[in-house]
């Protein structure tokens, strides 16, 4: 279920933080009693696999985990006690997607049927005007093709498994959205991802050739780099935008860290200079160079594994 995953517990600050002490102590008695209870070939079928912002850390292990195999590398049962347990599992709570707070209203009000017919297609001068008065217009093509060019104003998030998490966490809840897309399929793809974080409607969408969205519209783009590339400029200032847990596991020497999550409220900490952003694999990176685009940095995309970053030939801590 919820409360053993693989290598990890269900995460219990989600309610709120006075009940975040009992939560964690009742997930350890839960996770105790499933090992009274149960033989140790018994099969774990989690309600959350690895990377999911629902756990309490982020998992080890196999994917298809038994209850013998946790008894060695979970926390609920490698840690010496319940006082361990809560203080290591406190301890390593990071942030989670901010559009959790709507969830529980949202599911306690009940379902809604769901409406996945095709929104609203909106001509030139209307996208125009949407972006002119700074709704979220978000560009779903691949990030390089994003970087390369696009509209200013736009938001550049691609397409990907991980495309609602990442939009339901950062777009300021109620904000009229509007879709832009090369692939009718993608809008699809992404209205189905949305109703599952509770944006149920779209304010409208656009696909079809990019240079026909709005003809005249002023165009921006910004360079993509490897960390290879980096070592190239070795003096320009490095922003990672990963989580605190993973910059504390290892970092670019000098690197700002601001997660993506924490971006938009923090944007008066970026410094005023051309920056190249990284985060684990380039995806987040891609979504905070847009944004910073966006709001008038001069950005840099760094589009590689975070495994590379000693090729930046700068020292990695």
């Amino acid at each position: 279920g919820g409360s053993m995953l693989y290598g990890a517990v269900g995460r219990t600050d989600l309610i709120s933080p006075e009940a975040t002490d009992s939560l964690t102590r009742s997930q350890y008695r839960s996770a105790h009693r499933l090992a009274e209870m149960l033989p140790d070939d018994a099969r774990i079928y989690p309600t959350h696999g690895f990377g999911s912002f629902c756990a309490s850390a982020a998992g080890e292990g196999e994917s298809d985990g038994t209850l013998g195999t946790e008894r060695k590398i979970n926390v609920a049962f490698t840690a010496s006690d319940e006082d361990t347990f809560v203080e290591r599992l406190v301890a390593g709570l990071d942030s989670y997607p901010r559009y959790y707070a709507h969830m529980g209203p949202l599911n306690l009000a009940g379902g809604v049927a769901i409406d996945l017919s095709p929104p609203a297609e909106v001509d030139p001068v209307e996208l125009a005007r949407r972006i002119h008065r700074g709704e979220w217009v978000v560009d779903l093509r691949s990030r390089v093709d994003f970087a390369a060019s696009h509209i200013s104003g736009t938001i550049g998030i691609e397409m990907d498994d991980g495309f609602s998490t990442y939009l339901a966490w950062l777009l300021p809840w109620g904000m009229p959205l509007t879709l832009l897309a090369d692939n009718p399929d993608h809008i699809t793809e992404a209205q189905r991802q949305l109703v599952r974080v509770g944006i149920d409607r779209l304010s409208g969408a656009v696909h079809g050739p990019p240079d026909r969205w709005v003809p005249d519209a002023e165009r921006s783009s910004y360079r993509v780099l490897s960390f290879a590339g980096l070592a190239d400029e070795p003096d320009l200032p490095v922003l990672d935008v990963r989580l605190q847990n993973e910059f504390a596991e290892g970092h670019i020497e000098g690197a700002v860290n601001i997660p993506l999550g924490d971006l938009l409220m923090r944007l008066h900490e970026v410094p005023e200079v051309e920056l190249a952003v990284h985060c684990r694999s380039g995806y987040r990176a891609s979504v905070a160079t847009s944004l910073l685009d966006r709001a008038g940095h001069k950005v840099v995309l760094i589009d590689d594994m975070f495994d590379n970053a000693t090729r930046s030939g700068r020292r990695v801590q």
